[in-house]
């Protein structure tokens, strides 16, 4: 054998000795409960079928219990908020902010800062800043100067602009963003909340459907529906509206009941802005984790932002916390692109995954951190999951993108400890549940064994 044919074999033998060492299980349990372990992930059927990721930590030990391709990369989908929600609570920490205001003169002048609350339906507390709103007398100018973003995420489905789960972002959100569009039991009319948007409703081109049917323009400001919206059974649902300094004038003019223009539309310099803060409640943090709410994981960012400049942009505060909020976080780069996790640019690792929730298992007492998680049998995406013992188990985030699924978080053995897992699933064809099913066996195990 030539010195080089010598040279390449041992390349290859380091490679592969590395590889392995990677891809195995740590040396922390004995023999047995590894190869109980190895039956149930690495010999499945349901996931040898598919890319799967997991890893299996001991914050106690600070060790890695077990791994299986946890250095590979997946998409994490809503996995993806478990970074939004590190970095909101280390840069908003107890207060966020909720309006920028300044005079020109004596004409009150308004920026957002991104926060998602105002007027939001689903929360009580959320009119912070609407006393300062209604110190304007005749004439209101509204600002988005310090609005550096896109409405859309790079990544998000360029289709799903007119369904809920993929709200519009922008400075100075709404009603969350979205028009809830109904028709009553008894009614023959299709009404809106706010009212405001009941003067966009306009019958459908077509008219057709054997269900009621609600379609948006995709930039502007109408929304259409269908003979069965009309005449067929009763119905509800949330419809994003298109963001524009317009469509956030108009609605502040109809509930102020005063003139709310673009500041844009009358020369003249902008004042020194004043940011006015409210407190950062957990109902926000847990409604966000807990049901995956997007529209509030994005909008949880520009605050990040407004927080830290004079300006709202997602980019800028994911480059900050990567460089000073996770600059230590091992072992693998973040490619991460948004807040929610609805983009398909986001890639993490399962061991990456589990280093962040080490973090915040460090860093935020564990009953308030548990609170704010999705419950295993009582609360969030898994209410339905991961139940049926005495007392709750499993503490986690979800991620689900059409062919992925995501959970990761926090197990509690029946012997007291608290492991800390990621698991990963990619490129899987139809339903998750199979994969659930098989998930839950496999913490159900841990819960028993370890």
């Amino acid at each position: 054998m030539s010195n080089a044919s010598a040279k390449l074999l041992k390349i290859l033998i380091l490679a592969a000795i590395l590889f392995q060492s990677l891809n195995v299980p740590a040396q922390f349990m004995d023999r047995r409960t590894q190869r109980q372990l190895d039956e149930k992930i690495r010999e499945s059927k349901i996931f040898s079928q598919y890319f799967t990721g997991f890893a299996l930590f001991d914050p106690a030990k600070d060790a890695m219990l077990y791994q299986k391709d946890a250095f590979k990369y997946f998409t994490p989908a809503s996995n993806t908020k478990l970074f939004t929600l590190y970095t909101a609570l280390k840069i908003l920490g107890d207060s966020m902010p909720v309006l920028r205001y300044g005079y020109r003169d004596q004409l009150l002048v308004i920026q957002g800062t991104g926060n998602p609350l105002f007027f939001h339906p689903d929360f009580e507390d959320n009119a912070q800043g609407w006393d300062i709103l209604q110190q304007a007398k005749n004439l209101m100018l509204y600002s988005e100067d310090n609005y550096r973003d896109d409405h859309f995420g790079p990544g998000w489905s360029w289709a799903d602009y007119q369904y809920a789960y993929q709200v519009e972002k922008s400075p100075f959100p709404i009603h969350g963003n979205f028009a809830r569009i109904f028709r009553d039991s008894g009614e023959t009319q299709i009404k809106t909340q706010p009212a405001y948007f009941t003067r966009f409703l306009r019958p459908a081109p077509a008219g057709g459907g054997a269900y009621p049917r609600i379609q948006r323009e995709e930039t502007g400001d109408y929304f259409f529906f269908n003979e069965s919206a009309l005449n067929g059974r009763p119905f509800s649902v949330e419809v994003p509206y298109n963001q524009s300094p317009a469509a956030v004038c108009g609605l502040l003019s109809d509930t102020l009941g005063i003139r709310v223009m673009p500041a844009s539309e009358i020369p003249g310099p902008l004042p020194a802005f004043t940011t006015v803060y409210a407190p950062l409640p957990d109902t926000l943090l847990q409604r966000f984790m807990q049901e995956s709410d997007n529209y509030l994981a994005e909008q949880l960012l520009l605050m990040c932002s407004a927080k830290l400049s004079d300006t709202l942009n997602t980019e800028a505060v994911i480059e900050y916390a990567k460089k000073n909020l996770f600059q230590g976080l091992p072992p693998d780069t973040l490619n991460w692109a948004d807040g929610s996790g609805l983009s398909r640019y986001n890639l993490f690792t399962p061991r990456t995954i589990v280093a962040l929730l080490h973090k915040l298992y460090q860093e935020v007492p564990q009953e308030r951190l548990f609170r704010i998680l999705a419950t295993g049998g009582k609360s969030g995406t898994i209410r339905s999951w991961y139940g049926g013992k005495a007392e709750p188990y499993v503490f986690a985030k979800t991620g689900t993108l059409a062919n992925q699924h995501c959970l990761s978080g926090f197990v509690k053995t029946k012997k007291g400890r608290t492991l800390i897992f990621s698991f990963m699933h990619n490129n899987f064809n139809g339903s998750a549940t199979p994969i659930r099913t098989e998930m839950q066996n496999v913490l159900e195990w841990i819960w028993e064994s370890l």
